[in-house]
């Protein structure tokens, strides 16, 4: 099957380019993935590519920013920066929930970034970089006495971005729950735990 022809191919614009690029890696692999075959699930020439970006790293590196750059922006609204630490360590895993849902594809290829290249490498870091943020908020909200103070503020922060990120994995759009209601499910989860809010556990109950 020949390329297609320029008037059968389809509009672009570097955002639709990387939609597709997203696709692809997150379907192939980003290790196994070519610009040959963005190019063609993208209906278009692999020069068509360069006049948007220069190697499939720099489709890798924006594609994940759309999720690092809303993620990075949680923390630059003003209630993640204002009032207290548990009202804002609240607003953050609530909207970081949010911001998960709305860029499902870039923040699940997001999380299968390994460290193999020069690039990647960059991503990881700014991972970390992104941790450390958060884990600052933990350590604040411990300071005043709002959270349990006995779990490692960082350790604390894997573990509640291990349970959004897993967001990733089963969510699908258009389903029961919307957007804001997992949101809001991963924050009391997080901060308040399962029991039962007026303390009428299992344990009592059958006790």
């Amino acid at each position: 099957m020949g390329r297609p022809s320029a008037k059968e191919r389809k509009p672009y614009n570097l955002d639709a380019l990387l939609d597709v690029a997203v696709r692809v890696f997150l379907e192939r692999g980003y290790d196994g993935s070519s610009l040959d075959q963005v190019a063609r699930a993208a209906g278009i020439t692999k020069a068509s590519i360069y006049y948007h970006v220069r190697s499939k790293e720099e489709l890798l590196l924006r594609g994940v920013s759309r999720a690092f750059d809303a993620l990075y922006a949680v923390l630059g609204e003003p209630e993640a920066k204002n009032g207290p630490a548990s009202d804002r360590l609240r607003y953050v895993i609530r909207r970081a929930a949010e911001v998960i849902i709305g860029n499902l594809p870039e923040a699940a290829l997001l999380l299968r970034v390994r460290g193999n290249t020069q690039v990647e490498r960059r991503i990881l870091e700014r991972r970390r970089e992104l941790d450390h943020m958060v884990s600052e908020v933990f350590v604040n909200a411990q300071n005043e006495g709002a959270i349990r103070a006995d779990i490692d503020a960082r350790l604390a922060t894997r573990l509640v971005f291990g349970m959004l990120n897993s967001i990733t994995e089963w969510y699908r759009l258009g389903g029961a729950m919307s957007a804001t209601a997992i949101a809001d499910a991963a924050m009391k989860i997080a901060l308040q735990g399962l029991a039962a809010p007026n303390g009428n556990s299992a344990e009592k109950r059958h006790g």
